[in-house]
């Protein structure tokens, strides 16, 4: 068996930054077993697996197709920038003659279309709840040590924990954020929490005018950090716009690879979330 695979940096224009994800091209659905270790193998935050629906269909004419995501541990729900990886083979490598491709995924159709530069996803959006910070004091300590808190969400559906530093820590406070994976792990071991996002508020007033910024921590999933991800800011849409008083933002996740994302909240309830990405590399998996 040969199975096509590419590397791509995602929310970046940068080789080398934004957030690496491997893509996979199949033809039929593979087993669980085999999902799972290809992926370890990749060894990168995710692997995508696009997988034709109709034998008739081409990675060139398709329009809809399967999507399955995993880190090297597990499978996930939803990914941002392993899709938004996947589109940009199919558009930028594969020339997909669709104005819109359509994944049909676990967390439903996702539609990703392109514009200008930029691919943008249709994504839901995942409203947090606010918690009682004291009900999570060992893990706020173990991630943000004693910076000063503002606001701790929760959102059950991505089980993401949010964390908003007091707006009197700045960009280097966040940055500088060193939490240890295995603290974290023993920390919080009830499952209900698979990633830590803490976040500040941006200063849109200086170019480029970031709204807010964020970091995301989730070695629940084997990733002690994931460099940028598309799927906290469906929370992170959520969180601020209420916060901010506006519809479209422009966020900044500032992990050391770093990378830039475009939000827009929609009047269906949904948020646009636009990137773009960097197709690095382009090989053959024989099995």
């Amino acid at each position: 068996m040969e199975i096509p695979v590419f590397t791509v940096d995602a929310f970046t224009n940068l080789p080398f930054k934004g957030n690496p994800a491997a893509v996979c091209l199949l033809d039929n659905e593979l087993q669980d077993e085999l999902y799972q270790n290809i992926a370890a193998e990749m060894n990168v935050s995710e692997t995508a697996f696009l997988t034709k629906l109709k034998s008739t269909d081409t990675f060139s004419s398709g329009a809809r197709f399967g999507l399955r995501w995993f880190t090297p541990i597990n499978e996930i729900a939803l990914c941002g920038h392993a899709t938004l990886a996947s589109a940009a083979v199919l558009f930028h490598r594969k020339e997909n003659t669709n104005p819109v491709v359509v994944f049909e995924t676990l967390s439903g159709e996702l539609r990703v279309r392109q514009h200008g530069e930029s691919l943008v996803m249709d994504f839901p959006l995942n409203k947090p709840e606010v918690q009682d910070r004291n009900k999570h004091k060992n893990l706020l300590k173990a991630v943000v040590g004693d910076l000063p808190v503002q606001d701790v969400y929760y959102c059950k559906t991505t089980k993401k924990l949010l964390v908003r530093l007091a707006d009197t820590c700045d960009r280097s406070a966040l940055t500088s954020l060193n939490p240890v994976a295995e603290t974290l792990l023993k920390c919080e071991d009830s499952g209900k929490v698979k990633s830590v996002v803490v976040t500040i508020k941006g200063a849109p007033t200086s170019q480029p005018g970031y709204d807010f910024f964020s970091r995301n921590f989730a070695p629940w999933h084997g990733i002690p950090e994931d460099p940028v991800t598309g799927s906290a800011h469906t929370v992170l849409a959520a969180y601020w716009t209420g916060r901010l008083g506006k519809k479209k933002m422009l966020a900044y996740q500032c992990s050391r690879r770093g990378g830039e994302l475009e939000l827009e909240l929609r009047d269906d309830g949904r948020v646009d979330i636009a990137g773009r990405a960097v197709v690095l590399l382009q090989g053959t998996l024989k099995l």
